[in-house]
């Protein structure tokens, strides 16, 4: 049962301010890389100098996604190296919200292929690290690679049981994000029935963490009605939570928006400086409003989120949208040397940051 509104602010009063990034380490070609066994101790240290930077930075939460394939073809591995990556991050004063599904994924051509265990590898110049990519333009609905096929889903059911009743009551896991961008990638209606039972899987479970699910297509104007998928995602969700990418105007229109749910808030994806999405406008938003954020990225590498998503090139190709600005980094705050992108807009951060535990210690 969905949380009542005072339950659900008591739990977000009682955090400090919730701000960080969605996360996994420079060296990490995607999440197979980030959880698997190959490589995973030389980047675990990675990890840990970047979450020293992050500490640094006055970020005090990350975004996970799980990945499926690790934890079927290496689970007790893959579970052993999830309680060492998540104690680490509360060594550093770090929570974790954790995301159980994903439908952000490429489309289905003769390049298509299942994630696997092994050397993973990349495409340089490209917004993911790959060519082929789940930001380009769908024509038909993508394949996920778990969710489509019965036995697969049960077993992927399987996982989302196990991890969220061991992790349940656990003060180092923040948030269950339930289910990122359901209906993405051309899916829609085919992902409503998961994202139903998955809502009810992780309830009979009665986590003391709050569910979420983000929108991802919610307009400003709101004689727009949501579609089915993200107005269900509204209604069961304890904590409301979104994607934005555009500029600031249109942002505070959807603030507006979310604000009349009288639920507590947080953007789970953010910071697109090419589309005027950038850190001097939003971050003090989010101070101001009590907007827990989460931006895309931190310290660039392999993953390659500083690139613009291909589907921004083909548009601005096409005259669709002509109004993107190349010459800055998409996401991302740190250069590979640990520099910052900008120094000004970590100057900023911080300052906002400190703010926030100042607020939170009165």
């Amino acid at each position: 049962m969905q949380w009542s509104k005072e339950k659900a602010w008591k739990w977000y009063n009682g955090h400090p301010w919730l701000r960080g990034c969605n996360y996994m380490s420079a060296d990490c070609a995607n999440r197979v890389d980030q959880w698997q066994e190959l490589g995973f101790e030389d980047r675990f240290k990675t990890t840990e100098e970047e979450l020293k930077l992050m500490q640094a930075t006055g970020f005090n939460t990350v975004r996970l996604i799980l990945e499926y394939v690790v934890w079927k073809e290496e689970h007790d591995g893959f579970m052993e190296r999830f309680e060492r990556y998540i104690s680490l991050c509360d060594r550093y004063g770090i929570s974790c919200m954790i995301v159980l599904a994903n439908d952000c994924m490429p489309p289905k051509t003769e390049l298509w292929k299942e994630p696997y265990i092994g050397e993973q590898t990349y495409d340089w110049g490209y917004h993911g690290g790959k060519k082929h990519s789940q930001h380009a333009a769908h024509s038909e609905p993508a394949p996920h690679f778990y969710l489509d096929e019965e036995e697969s889903r049960e077993d992927y059911f399987k996982m989302v049981t196990e991890i969220v009743t061991r992790y349940k009551d656990d003060e180092r896991i923040c948030v269950w994000d339930v289910y990122n961008e359901p209906g993405n990638s051309q899916r829609q209606d085919i992902t409503l029935p998961n994202l139903k039972r998955l809502f009810e899987l992780v309830r009979s479970i009665d986590p003391s963490q709050p569910l979420t699910v983000g929108l991802f297509k919610i307009k400003g104007d709101e004689n727009i009605p949501l579609n089915e998928i993200e107005q269900f995602a509204l209604d069961n969700s304890d904590i409301v939570s979104y994607h934005f990418y555009r500029d600031y105007n249109e942002h505070i229109k959807i603030i507006k928006r979310l604000k009349k749910e009288g639920r507590p808030i947080i953007n789970t994806e953010w910071l697109g400086r090419c589309l005027g999405n950038d850190v001097f406008s939003l971050f003090p938003l989010f101070y101001l409003e009590k907007i827990g954020c989460y931006n895309w990225g931190f310290v660039a590498g392999k993953y390659q989120t500083y690139e613009p998503w291909e589907g921004t090139w083909q548009k601005y190709a096409d005259g669709t949208q002509p109004d993107v600005d190349f010459t800055k980094w998409f996401h991302d705050l740190y250069r590979p040397n640990h520099r910052p992108y900008d120094p000004k807009e970590i100057k900023l951060i911080k300052e906002f940051c400190h703010l926030a535990d100042e607020d939170f210690s009165q």
